[in-house]
């Protein structure tokens, strides 16, 4: 792959298609599936641990005052969920090991 590119779901369809060789409608409807399933589990308040890889969890952000950047108006931030990332240790090394490589 291209560097810094993003990956798509149809690149992530075709990564399973050559891998397992399946119908490119299932190699879809499965990574559709296992996305949808990731995105009940955190609207279910539920984190979400893929092993070697990280973990997925939904994060509550209180209300604040924020201020326009152009503008300098001041602004309320309503109160949200966000969904924060933490890479599995592996995951670090082997993102460190290759950085340091190059």
């Amino acid at each position: 792959m291209e560097k810094n590119k993003n990956i798509t779901r149809q690149d992530l369809y075709n990564i399973v298609y050559k891998e397992l060789g399946i119908s490119k409608s299932e190699c879809s409807k499965l990574v559709d599936t296992v996305f949808e399933h990731l995105l009940r589990q955190l609207e279910s308040q539920n984190k979400v641990k893929i092993a070697l890889f990280g973990s997925f969890n939904l994060k509550n952000k209180s209300p604040r005052i924020g201020r326009n950047p152009k503008t300098k108006e001041l602004a309320n931030i309503i109160s949200r969920n966000v969904v924060t990332f933490k890479p599995s240790k592996m995951l670090n090394k082997k993102i460190n090991k290759q950085s340091n490589n190059e």
